[in-house]
């Protein structure tokens, strides 16, 4: 029998075809697990939870609305350091009458008498408009129309990430005092040990609201006391620290 020739071979190997992955036989698919249709009809309400908080998140450019509108940071400071005495008086004083009222009377009998208050003022301003208005022969309309149709209500995302605020700082507040009372590290404990047992002193000489008023008191008062000796506090504050950390090195 002869050996075939070279030709005879390279026909052969050029005759046979070569499989491609479109002919090799397909891999059985393993099978899925039906859907319920009460998970295909939560899914679309799932997508639409994601983007709606895609959304909030926003643009980190774009002012946030706020529960106070005209009222901000700057706006605080400049009412903690007088900036506009009136203004600042006016509300120092009124915060100082609330807590001293409370001092005296219950928080139910100090709510009744403000809300009297302000009734009293509203209802007599009214009838001396419509009084005004009658005599006068105007229609000026209701004195109070532009705060009536004024917008107070809370929008949803307001109260979503208020809420979501007072959760967090909820939150943190739990796990700081589950760390501390089950003793995770012993000297934070004994630290928090310390200024509870200094804080049984401080409720012996003050309650809560003269605490509250000391505060208030201290807000009004001490920037403006900084801004104007600023150089001298400074200079204290320095002595006392370097005396402070010799002893704690020694």
């Amino acid at each position: 029998m002869g050996i075939p020739s070279v030709d005879v071979l390279i026909y052969k190997k050029v005759k046979t075809p070569v499989k491609t992955e479109d002919d090799r036989p397909a891999k059985p698919k393993p099978p899925t697990a039906a859907v319920p249709p009460e998970v295909r009809s939560e899914r679309p309400h799932q997508d639409d939870m994601q983007t709606h908080k895609n959304e909030d998140k926003g643009d980190p450019g774009k002012p946030t609305a706020s529960i106070f509108p005209g009222f901000n940071k700057e706006k605080a400071i400049d009412l903690l350091y007088w900036r506009n005495v009136k203004q600042s008086g006016a509300v120092f004083s009124s915060v100082l009458l609330l807590l001293f009222s409370l001092t005296q009377f219950s928080v139910v009998s100090v709510g009744a008498y403000l809300a009297l208050a302000a009734l009293s003022a509203t209802i007599s301003f009214r009838i001396y408009k419509s009084v005004l208005q009658a005599v006068q022969k105007t229609d000026e309309g209701h004195p109070f129309k532009s705060y009536l149709e004024m917008e107070i209500a809370l929008s949803q995302d307001q109260i979503s990430k208020y809420a979501d605020k007072i959760l967090l700082y909820t939150n943190t507040c739990m796990k700081e005092l589950r760390r501390l009372f089950l003793v995770q590290d012993l000297v934070d404990s004994l630290k928090f040990a310390v200024l509870m047992w200094l804080l049984t002193y401080v409720g012996a000489l003050f309650n809560g609201l003269t605490l509250l008023i000391l505060a208030v008191v201290s807000m009004f008062t001490m920037p403006v006391v900084y801004e104007k000796h600023q150089a001298q506090i400074d200079q204290y504050v320095g002595l006392i620290r370097t005396q402070v950390n010799s002893v704690v090195g020694k």
